[in-house]
């Protein structure tokens, strides 16, 4: 017979989990992200869901490679963009449809191409646009894939915490695109600044935007909305005006979202 205290027997090693058990596992993860309402630690995503650190740790990898979490500075964890976009789409297109008057606004005033955008998984996703009045510079943007760090669109969703950048270097689109991230660092803190992102012929030579961020209840920048035109017309003198008028039309659209006008400007300012 042997003893129960036998020290040669095996030690017991937890049998993996199936394929249902993994699963139900994920789930319960994504809905404790889903429920915290905000960023929440990586620590208490461990107690909530009661499962090892190590799997933890391999389940949000996995859900932030589908865009369903994304993680930022200490760890924190918050919804990621596919996410977002579905609870900010309510199925109705909510925010195209809040957004779609601003958006007529700024066509009219400034008479360049204006884009209503969402923060994808590798790329800026834009949902809606409004054409330029001039045949020079009208280009539809819609189901193009635009990158994060050339693009004012981008900027601002990096600037803001709801996108990351690819590793290794970053792809140099034009001339003027910013490579090194040191650089890009320090433009973003200029985004956050001024409340909104400017690209000057780094996306495309000749080519200029300037966004800026869309919040939600939270405090969560959910989208954006850029003005783009050739260099010849958003020139350096016009860029503040353009900035300014977009910072005023996003305002309303964060307002219209809940997001208390006095909460998003303290927001603004501590970012």
């Amino acid at each position: 017979m042997t003893r129960a205290n036998d020290k040669s027997s095996p030690p017991v090693v937890a049998a993996p989990a199936t394929g249902t058990q993994a699963i139900d596992r994920a789930s319960s993860l994504l809905v404790a992200v889903l429920d915290a309402g905000d960023d929440v630690a990586f620590a208490e995503l461990v107690q909530t869901v009661g499962l090892p650190k190590s799997t933890v740790s391999r389940m949000l990898k996995s859900l932030e490679a589908h865009g369903l979490v994304r993680r930022g500075k200490n760890a924190a964890v918050r919804p990621g963009p596919v996410i977002t976009r579905y609870a900010t789409s309510g199925r109705g297109d909510r925010l195209a449809r809040i957004a779609q008057p601003h958006l007529d606004r700024l066509g009219e005033l400034t008479r360049e191409t204006v884009n209503l955008a969402l923060p994808g998984v590798h790329a800026v996703e834009q949902i809606s646009q409004v054409d330029s009045k001039f045949l020079l510079g009208s280009v539809n943007w819609i189901g193009q894939a635009v990158p994060f760090h050339c693009s004012a669109l981008g900027k601002v969703f990096l600037a803001y915490g709801v996108a990351d950048l690819p590793p290794g270097r970053l792809e140099r689109r034009a001339e003027r695109t910013i490579t090194t991230r040191e650089r890009l660092e320090f433009d973003l803190q200029m985004v956050r600044q001024r409340s909104y992102a400017v690209a000057d012929s780094e996306l495309e030579p000749g080519l200029v935007a300037v966004a800026a961020p869309i919040f939600n209840h939270s405090g969560s920048v959910v989208a954006a909305i850029s003005v783009s035109g050739p260099s010849a017309r958003l020139n350096r003198e016009r860029i503040p005006e353009v900035g300014q008028l977009l910072v005023e039309e996003v305002s309303q659209i964060s307002h219209e979202l809940g997001a208390p006008r006095a909460d998003r400007s303290r927001r603004l300012r501590a970012r």
